[in-house]
């Protein structure tokens, strides 16, 4: 079968705790790209990428992963993200970014998927195009979405909600991590905000929690999975891991398959996702498994799950 993903590229400047520098190609919906591509699937891009050193460094990236890429407008420079490590590998971010994705005259070949997300989801002009791509494919494909949260780019509250909302329900699977529902919904619990997003239309959702674990949820049941042991050496692109290793998962499912996904499926899903994170955090960068090293993962970590209250 084969993916299209929309959304932003991005170089990410690292900085580490020691003050370190190092460059990594980045960007979320880019990141699931380049991880459903190194798991052997068949997956376009379709993004933004400026012809200077950034823009190369990324399109050299993903294309040694096999990910076409189509170009929906040229800016005049590769968005970038200052990204700051603390002693504990967690990031925090800062943006130069412009989102103006053109779609006008693109042939894109018909997808079975389409996964959208992030930045380019919500940032105007170019989040209308991303919707409206998602909007035409869906007839005949599944779809996902990931807000992945950005405060910093995100705009008023309530008008940033309304997006995210309009994206949930457009969407067949849902995957947000507890510190985007937080910003979304201040003080409510996240299991109680993915019940509600079930009701908006998704068949599931998905929500990561860090060394807390995460939860899968359906209107026939929910699953925890705990976080395995392992040596952090930076969070960035875990979340984008986690996702292509659930797209992997349910490769084929169709939109009633989706909805009748029970405990059993849930906790395969969980399983393998939770490994392919616990691969991308334990190496610098946003640089998940391939196939191999996925298989692999799955013995060498212990992923405990169980039914959710």
């Amino acid at each position: 079968m084969s993916f299209l993903v929309i959304g932003e590229c991005v170089a990410d400047i690292v900085r580490g705790a020691d003050g370190t520098e190092r460059i990594h190609p980045g960007g979320s919906p880019a990141n699931v790209a380049h991880g459903l591509g190194r798991l052997g699937r068949d997956v376009t891009l379709l993004t933004q990428l400026a012809d200077d050193p950034a823009g190369r460094l990324i399109a050299d990236h993903l294309k040694g992963a096999g990910v076409r890429i189509e170009v929906g407008g040229v800016p005049a420079r590769t968005p970038s993200a200052v990204v700051a490590l603390d002693a504990r590998g967690q990031a925090t971010y800062g943006f130069d970014i412009t989102w103006t994705l053109e779609t006008g005259g693109l042939l894109v070949e018909r997808p079975a998927h389409v996964h959208i997300g992030s930045i380019a989801a919500v940032t105007a002009p170019g989040a209308d195009a991303v919707l409206a791509e998602a909007e035409r494919f869906r007839g005949a494909a599944t779809v996902s979405y990931d807000p992945n949260v950005r405060p910093a780019l995100m705009g008023d509250h309530a008008g940033a909600l309304a997006r995210v909302e309009r994206c949930v329900a457009l969407s067949d699977l849902v995957k947000a991590s507890d510190e985007d529902l937080d910003w979304l919904y201040p003080g409510e619990d996240p299991r109680e905000v993915a019940v509600r997003w079930l009701g908006l239309g998704p068949a599931v959702v998905l929500v990561t929690r860090g060394a807390a674990g995460s939860l899968a949820l359906t209107r026939r049941a929910s699953v925890f999975a705990e976080a395995p042991a392992v040596a952090v050496v930076d969070t960035v692109g875990a979340g984008d891991s986690f996702m292509s290793a659930v797209l992997d998962t349910l490769a084929g499912a169709e939109r009633e398959i989706l909805a009748g996904l029970g405990a059993e499926h849930l906790t395969r899903l969980l399983r393998r996702a939770t490994a392919a994170a616990a691969v991308t955090v334990s190496r610098a960068g946003a640089r998940p498994p391939d196939r191999a090293e996925l298989d692999a993962a799955g013995e060498r970590f212990t992923v405990r799950c169980g039914r959710a209250s």
